[in-house]
């Protein structure tokens, strides 16, 4: 199907100071992009910054999204939460600023739990974890720091704790997500929203299914 061509301006105020340090200009946003800004403004009252960063290129853009949907969103054998703890613990590894805000301020909304929030972000290994997330964490990990030493011992491993053959795809995929995006995050000095880092800080009771 082809891309429309036809733009709007975009949601995002122009007095907004960039969200990198490169001097790119926002271009104006296809309608499929307006309307997912707006759904970002209508649920969580802001457009995150790496949204905007990408928004100078509206292809890259909606690629971005479109794979971050897939991978983070989708329905798949991985929670959101166990996702979204795969890209705090990359995240980890690879000091991304970006990432380690929005991300952890996820964790903490999905899990209802502001500790394990904060454990992750600074050493998932001091979490009392499952051992399915366990397990998931540290093949991230490791596919992060020693991708070359990955071998089927590592996929086995996973195997026992009970992850699928597509399991395994789905957490290699975040990891590997993750580490571009904490990279492309790095590089162009991408700065978080501020409001993530009050969020959900309150303990609460995580709704069903969250853990």
């Amino acid at each position: 199907m082809p891309r429309q061509k036809a733009a709007v301006e975009s949601p995002v105020s122009s007095s907004v100071a960039s969200p990198t340090a490169l001097a790119l200009d926002q271009a104006p946003l296809s309608p499929a992009m307006a309307a997912y800004f707006d759904k970002c403004l209508e649920k969580i009252g802001f457009v995150p910054n790496v949204l905007a960063a990408y928004a100078h290129d509206i292809a890259k853009l909606e690629t971005f999204a479109a794979f971050y949907n897939e991978l983070m969103l989708a329905p798949s054998g991985l929670s959101k939460l166990e996702r979204e703890m795969i890209g705090v613990a990359v995240s980890s590894e690879n000091d991304c600023f970006y990432c380690l805000t929005a991300h952890g301020a996820a964790v903490r909304q999905l899990s209802g739990d502001p500790v394990l929030g904060e454990m992750l972000v600074m050493n998932y290994r001091v979490a009392s974890l499952p051992k399915r997330q366990r397990a998931m964490l540290d093949f991230a990990v490791k596919l992060t720091c020693e991708p070359e030493g990955i071998e089927e011992l590592d996929r086995q491993k996973l195997r026992e704790v009970g992850f699928s053959e597509r399991d395994i795809w789905d957490i290699a995929a975040v990891a590997s997500f993750f580490n571009m995006s904490n990279r492309m995050a790095s590089a162009t000095e991408m700065r978080p929203n501020p409001e993530y880092h009050g969020m959900a800080r309150t303990p609460r009771e995580p709704g069903p299914g969250k853990r």
